[in-house]
């Protein structure tokens, strides 16, 4: 029994990663998919996002995520983690933006799930601008 309450704890703390946890994720994914280029100067848990799934600050490089993530599949938090870090590099959501987010396997099954949760958190079900990412 107390083994399957630890494996519980630790499959609960990887769905609800620490500010701590969060930076280390986003330095991992920095270097597996985009050389290492995005270094923010923080990333953190963020409770006041309205309907975005993070946003960060290019002039102090500074990242905060959702806590809507919380809970959600870790490939889906790794994409908008990767959103925000090529943000770091690219500002707007032009071409040159969705190239660098190329290299992540999962974008599309991961921005088809965000737009599910969106449409089921919505009270009318209708996309609003709001809905867009960062």
């Amino acid at each position: 029994m107390a083994k399957m309450v630890a494996r519980l704890e630790d499959k609960e703390r990887r769905r609800r990663p620490s500010d701590q946890e969060l930076m280390d994720r986003a330095g991992e994914l920095s270097a597996k998919y985009l050389g290492g280029r995005a270094r923010p100067s923080s990333v953190r848990w963020s409770a006041n996002q309205g309907r975005r799934w993070g946003s960060c600050t290019l002039l102090d490089g500074s990242i905060r995520i959702s806590t809507r993530l919380q809970g959600m599949p870790s490939w889906v938090l790794d994409y908008v983690l990767l959103h925000e870090l090529a943000h770091l590099l690219h500002a707007g959501h032009g071409p040159e933006f969705w190239k660098i987010l190329e290299v992540y396997p999962r974008t599309d099954r991961a921005r088809g799930f965000l737009e599910g949760a969106s449409f089921t958190q919505d009270d009318n079900g209708q996309a609003t601008p709001d809905d867009e990412e960062d």
